[in-house]
C-alpha cells in the first residue's frame, strides 16, 4: 500500500502527559505536510492548535481520557467544551466497569451523552479492547451502533495493550457498514498499518507512521520521489 495512502488514514497522534505547545505546533506541521486526517491532541490544547492551524487540519481529542470512569454528565460536558474550542472530532472512552457489570443500559447512555453533546462531529468510540473479552467486544459493536457514533476504536494506548489484527477482523465483522473502525495503540510499522486497513479499519491512530514518512524522505530525497 502507497504510503500516502495510510498517512490519509491517520490520526496522527500526541497524548503524552507532559506535551508541551510548542510540540502540539511541530505535531500539527507535521500532519498538514503529510497530509493526515487529523491530529489528536489533549484537550488543554484544542484551542491554541485550532488557532494555529485554521482550517487546514482536523483538530481531533480524547473525552473521558484514559480510564473513562468519569460520569456521563462530566464527558458530555468535556466533549462541548472541546467542541466549543474548535474541536472538529471526539474519541471517547466508553465505562469498561459498566460493561463487566453488564449495565448495558448505562453503557449506551453513557455514549449517547456524549453523542448529543457532539452532534455535527466526528464521534469515536473507544472500547478498550484489551480488557473486554470477545462477546463484550461483539456487544459494544450493536451499542456503538445504535447509538449513532461514527466510529468504533480499539483503544487507547494507555492500557496493557493496544490494537490487534484479531480485533480489528472482529470489529469490522460484527460492525454495521455505516460504523466505521479505528485500530490504535501499538502501530509502529508500515506492515502494521497496512494490515489494519486491509483488515477493515478507515483510521489509524499513531505518531509512527509521520516519523517512518519522515525517515523515508531523509532517505531518499525529495517527498515525490519518496512517496
Amino acid at each position: 500500500m502507497d504510503i500516502r495512502e495510510i498517512l490519509e488514514k491517520c490520526d496522527h497522534t500526541l497524548l503524552r502527559v507532559d506535551c508541551t505547545s510548542e510540540e502540539i505546533k511541530k505535531l500539527c506541521n507535521q500532519a498538514i505536510k503529510y497530509n493526515c486526517a487529523s491530529v489528536c491532541i489533549p484537550p488543554c490544547h484544542v484551542a491554541g492548535a485550532k488557532r494555529y492551524v485554521g482550517d487546514k487540519l482536523k483538530i481531533c481529542t480524547v473525552i473521558g481520557f484514559p480510564n473513562g470512569y468519569m460520569t456521563s454528565a462530566a464527558k458530555a460536558f468535556e466533549a462541548a467544551d472541546a467542541i466549543a474550542n474548535g474541536a472538529d472530532e471526539i474519541d471517547m472512552v466508553i465505562n469498561v466497569s459498566m460493561v463487566k457489570d453488564g449495565c448495558w443500559v448505562d453503557v449506551a447512555n453513557d455514549v449517547r451523552a456524549v453523542r448529543e453533546a457532539t452532534r455535527g462531529k466526528v464521534l469515536k468510540v473507544i472500547i478498550e479492547c484489551c480488557l473486554l473479552t470477545d462477546e463484550e467486544k461483539v456487544h459494544m459493536c450493536k451499542i456503538v451502533s445504535d447509538c449513532g457514533a461514527d466510529f468504533i476504536k480499539t483503544s487507547t494506548g494507555f492500557s496493557k495493550g493496544g490494537a490487534t489484527r484479531e480485533d480489528v477482523k472482529l470489529l469490522r465483522e460484527n460492525c454495521p457498514e455505516k460504523l466505521k473502525v479505528k485500530a490504535a495503540g501499538g502501530i509502529s510499522s508500515l506492515q502494521d498499518a497496512t494490515d489494519f486497513i486491509e483488515l477493515g479499519a478507515e483510521r489509524l491512530g499513531t505518531s509512527r507512521i509521520v516519523k517512518l514518512a519522515m525517515e523515508l524522505e531523509n532517505e531518499e530525497g525529495a517527498p515525490n520521489e519518496s512517496y
